[in-house]
């Protein structure tokens, strides 16, 4: 869950590092460090923000044309300048940044002070720098990479690391496992990653690392081979990724960009995919294995967090329309339980990243299981989707606040389409059902935009006599349950306050002990099936002086009436009112977030990509 950046070559290294942390520091924002070989090595490490790390080093001697830096998101050790990365082995010839946990590290750091090794962090990368600083003192024959092999090979868990040797100063050692690393090819220079974005500035040819892959990198050449000493063939990708994306476009935050992106990345990720009559959803990426999921027995969708409220509305989706069963699973859970699977079973793995850990070991385990594996993802060439045998990408462009937006609808757009490719081509919906949930489909983004325009001033206001809520109850039922869930879980996200999402029907059982007159109840209540049981629900609150904010259809006057305060959206229908209920939902969230003076695009102990357990 933490940014690893690198460079190799020509130019001074520290400016591309710091700007590539910066860029990175979405994924771990608690510390940061850096190292640069200029003849000697030297470390530079900073607890807090990365703009801190960039002061101190400006002050000290920063030149060199090798360099490997890191912004943290604390797993071992709290976070404090001893604990940020990089961390150099105890006699001074290794400096690595790692991203992941080493599970065995206690087990290896006894072994390493039976040896006389001393420790001055409480991190777990400071013992393999110990651990590979050992092996390369053993023999003379060992060199920096055998000695990075040797340590991997004692090591259980996940890491993506790249290592500076003291003796060997003209080099860059990177290898992966479960966690990602991207190595940009430049004339005569290389760039080293967690992800794309710092080096889509200076070229569009990377590699992406695959698992137990471990390269050797000097300003001249690229050597891969995996942890086994296997030569591997270099497979190059080409990024389709702009660096307008990375900045602000004029926002205040990234998460207000990306809000209000979503008319435009809704209609990305059905571009080319709803034929202009309406008549057909094309969805290339599944179309070799789409006979299997035709005929599939039922379909498990796995995510996390936000993708599985994604995964819930697909739930939906699929059983009525399509008509086959439909389990969602927390990956978390998923991987641990011993689920029964059939080589008859459909796996849907759902993640922004495609580099979730708990998403991606659920991948291993289904594909072990001989299920039918595919993956709805936002990164081309992420690990998800090079490992999974099909999917389809959500075309959101690059995410940078960490509570998810875009990405949320741009996830239910792609299981919108899914769902009813499917319920056509099993016949559960005629042509002319089809067709007009097409065109549904297709009319959101200008309906989003209506939103955007006409709601973000008043949503605010509402946002001001809420603020200093302590506690909040969501409430949505059928389609809507999920988003009420999604909801909440932006606002505890960006803002801190409790908030609990529920299906409305659910309220008696307990969550009405919760009403009085200090709590919000956001209600989400657009004219659907539901509409009546909803009002009652809302009825049931109001008895008990609580304070009903309501997401309802333009035009409906009974809830007007009602409610404390309303948001009014465009009449859709039922199955694509997620995409338009939720926008409402973030803005509140955001709003609230910053009013009660929080950081809305890195909050507090959370990281964007949750590569780790």
């Amino acid at each position: 869950m933490c940014g690893i950046v690198g460079y190799i070559g020509k130019k001074e290294a520290f400016p591309i590092l710091i700007k590539g942390l910066k860029l990175l520091e979405y994924r771990g924002y608690d510390s940061a460090g850096l190292a640069l070989q200029n003849g000697s090595l030297v470390v530079y490490r900073k607890k807090g923000k990365v703009a801190e790390l960039e002061e101190f080093v400006l002050s000290q001697k920063h030149d060199g044309v090798i360099g490997i830096g890191h912004t943290r998101w604390a797993t071992h050790g709290e976070p404090s300048d001893k604990n940020a990365h990089p961390h150099t082995s105890m006699n001074g010839l290794f400096t690595i940044v790692h991203n992941g946990i080493i599970e065995n590290y206690a087990k290896l750091k006894d072994d390493l002070k039976e040896q006389g090794y001393t420790f001055k962090s409480e991190t777990d990368t400071e013992v393999l720098s110990n651990l590979v600083e050992y092996f390369y003192s053993q023999d003379e024959a060992i060199n920096a990479e055998m000695a990075v092999q040797l340590a991997l090979s004692k090591v259980v868990g996940a890491y993506g690391i790249a290592v500076l040797c003291q003796a060997e100063p003209d080099k860059i050692i990177v290898a992966r496992k479960g966690s990602p690393l991207v190595v940009g090819l430049g004339n005569g220079e290389y760039f080293i990653a967690s992800d794309a974005s710092p080096i889509v500035e200076f070229t569009n040819q990377v590699v992406y690392l695959n698992d137990e892959d471990i390269a050797v990198i000097t300003k001249d050449s690229f050597t891969l081979k995996n942890v086994q000493n296997t030569p591997v063939t270099l497979k190059i990708s080409h990024l389709n990724l702009e660096i307008g994306e990375l900045d602000k476009g004029g926002f205040d935050h990234f998460m207000l960009k990306e809000i209000f992106e979503q008319p435009k990345t809704i209609e990305e990720t059905f571009r080319g995919r709803l034929r202009p009559d309406y008549s057909e959803i094309v969805l290339g990426g599944l179309l070799n294995v789409f006979p299997k999921i035709q005929n599939a027995d039922r379909i498990i969708i796995i995510g996390c967090g936000t993708s599985w409220h994604a995964a819930l509305i697909g739930e939906y989706l699929l059983e009525e329309y399509a008509q086959i069963p439909v389990e969602v699973d927390y990956a978390s859970e998923f991987r641990y339980r011993k689920p029964v699977i059939g080589k008859n079973d459909v796996v849907i793995l759902i993640s922004q990243s495609g580099e979730t850990a708990d998403t991606l070991a659920a991948l291993h385990l289904a594909k072990e299981k001989g299920a039918t594996v595919l993956g709805i993802c936002n990164v081309v060439g992420s690990t998800l989707a090079r490992e999974t045998e099909a999917g389809v990408f959500t075309h959101a462009g690059i995410e940078i606040g960490v509570a998810s937006t875009k990405a949320f609808t741009a996830q239910v757009t792609v299981l919108t389409m899914f769902a009813l490719k499917l319920a056509r081509a099993r016949k559960t919906i005629t042509q002319e059902e089809y067709s007009v949930l097409v065109r549904e489909l297709a009319a959101i983004p200008e309906k989003g935009r209506q939103i955007l325009l006409q709601s973000n001033d008043k949503i605010k206001a509402i946002a001001e006599k809420y603020k200093d809520a302590i506690n909040s109850l969501y409430l949505g039922r059928g389609y809507l349950f999920p988003v009420a869930l999604e909801g909440a879980l932006k606002l505890k996200e960006i803002s801190y306050i409790h908030a609990e999402g529920y299906a409305a029907g659910e309220m008696k059982h307990g969550p009405i002990a919760l009403v009085d007159d200090n709590l919000p109840v956001i209600v989400v209540a657009p004219q659907d099936d539901y509409y009546e049981k909803i009002v009652s629900n809302i009825q049931e609150v109001k008895a008990r002086k609580g304070n009903v904010i309501a997401i309802v259809t333009e035009g409906d006057k009974t809830l007007k009436e009602m409610v404390n305060d309303f948001i009014e959206i465009p009449a859709s229908h039922p199955a694509v009112a997620p995409l338009l209920t939720v926008i409402p939902l973030q803005l509140l969230a955001y709003h609230i977030a910053l009013m009660k003076g929080c950081n809305v695009d890195q909050p507090r102990n959370l990281a964007k990509s949750v590569t780790v357990e």
